[in-house]
């Protein structure tokens, strides 16, 4: 129960001022800006926290109740490693289960395999020790896609991390969300992965070949899928095209 809640509002259109002008507790601050975007917002929430570890949750993700404990027991148990991360399961825009998450765990230097897999998925999932992301420079804004697998990856150049092996981030996926905008995420991708195989270690070079066919294959894959909603949506000639490609 030890935390504080910051809002950003980046420039919001909806009622999320008026839910939260009803909300009475003095753990939650809000603060308002013209949009910006979703890394310039996080910046913005690491420069108003006062505590020594930062956690992320887009508007429209969801924790288990335990996340943040379990979390934060895992980095004090172990004081050398700075970001502690959680498995993942996919839920629809109602809040239903999208088939089988990542369940993946890595501990220690984690470098090598997200070069290859973004498996910590989302921005939602993981708890930072501030210092960490300070040190790191935290998120590139001139990302628009991606900007939390580039940051995990300078993270991991410097930094230990630590699994925690439970489903705790409920990640909503709709057709209509930012990670179905497959050429966006290429264009995102190459820029990130240029770089981090630029400042790789020779010894992890290799990795190369193997990190793009396993990204470019989610690619296809994204391209072609449509997830259950409101309708019934097949496959538009324009998500072939993209997936041939």
């Amino acid at each position: 129960s030890d935390f504080e809640i910051l809002v950003i509002n980046d420039g919001s259109q909806d009622v999320t001022l008026d839910i939260l002008a009803n909300i009475n507790d003095s753990r939650l601050k809000v603060f308002s800006y013209p949009n910006k975007g979703l890394a310039a917002s996080r910046n913005r929430g690491i420069s108003h926290a006062s505590g020594d570890f930062i956690a992320f949750l887009d508007a429209d993700d969801l924790w288990t109740a335990d996340k943040l404990e379990a979390q934060l027991k895992a980095l004090q148990a172990n004081p050398q490693v700075a970001v502690a991360y959680s498995w993942t399961d996919f839920i629809d825009e109602f809040g239903q289960p999208l088939g089988s998450g990542i369940h993946k765990t890595f501990n220690g230097d984690v470098f090598a395999n997200l070069l290859v897999d973004n498996f910590i998925v989302n921005g939602s999932n993981t708890l930072i020790r501030k210092k960490a992301i300070i040190e790191v420079g935290g998120f590139y804004e001139s990302l628009c896609y991606v900007e939390d697998w580039d940051l995990w990856l300078r993270l991991a150049a410097c930094f230990q991390f630590v699994a925690v092996p439970s489903a705790q981030i409920l990640y909503r996926r709709t057709n209509d969300s930012m990670s179905m905008n497959v050429l966006g995420l290429e264009q995102a991708y190459l820029k990130i992965m240029q770089r981090a195989f630029n400042q790789a270690p020779d010894s992890l070079k290799y990795l190369k070949r193997q990190s793009f066919a396993r990204f470019y294959q989610f690619l296809t894959l994204r391209a072609l899928e449509v997830l259950p909603g409101r309708e019934i949506i097949f496959p538009s000639p324009q998500k072939g095209r993209a997936a041939a490609r």
